[in-house]
């Protein structure tokens, strides 16, 4: 269906919105599907960067799974970096750095931690007050490699910040002195 409607647009003019809303329904069904190639192929094919960079956005916006939101904040980061406001530039990049942290999670528990995706401090927290020390060596691990030289709003020392402060709260035993009996 999605195939003879992108045929019907190539022969009639169909308004942009209409148009819009047509490849944005077709790429999340193909991110659905994990037909990531499809999806890529599809966004090739849109002549227009200003339509294809609205699809993209509005696909992203309507907070799909973890590898189409991960495929959509890749996509738009490497095709519009220079279309994109700071602010938005920012928001993207931490929606695909919380992403790639949560692949690194057991996927049984990245259900838990997904609604954190687009603050990945806040999900470093997260895992650090449940005590998932082992994943959060892998996560920071990744955060250090995926911030080097970028910018999303917070920093390897953030990072590091977080960490001295979580290491801080372990080390502090709250206890009574009692007294010495004769």
């Amino acid at each position: 269906d999605y195939e003879l409607c992108e045929e019907w647009g190539h022969l009639y003019p169909v308004p942009r919105e209409d148009l819009i809303n047509f490849h944005r329904e077709h790429l999340l069904h193909l991110l659905e599907m994990g037909d990531m190639e499809k999806a890529l192929q599809l966004l090739q094919r849109i002549e227009d960067p200003g339509i294809c960079l609205a699809i993209s956005e509005q696909s992203l916006d309507q907070h799909p799974n973890l590898a189409a939101s991960h495929f959509l904040a890749d996509y738009l980061t490497a095709h519009f970096y220079a279309n994109l406001t700071t602010a938005r530039r920012n928001e993207i990049q931490a929606l695909y750095i919380g992403s790639k942290v949560l692949l690194t999670l057991p996927e049984l528990s990245r259900v838990n931690y997904f609604h954190l995706s687009s603050r990945p401090l806040l999900m470093l927290e997260q895992l650090l007050m449940n005590m998932k020390v082992d994943w959060v060596a892998v996560a920071v691990h990744t955060l250090h490699h995926l911030l080097a030289g970028q910018e999303i709003g917070f920093t390897v020392d953030d990072i590091d910040s977080l960490l001295s402060k979580y290491a801080e709260k372990a080390l502090n035993f709250p206890f009574a002195l009692k007294e010495k009996r004769s």
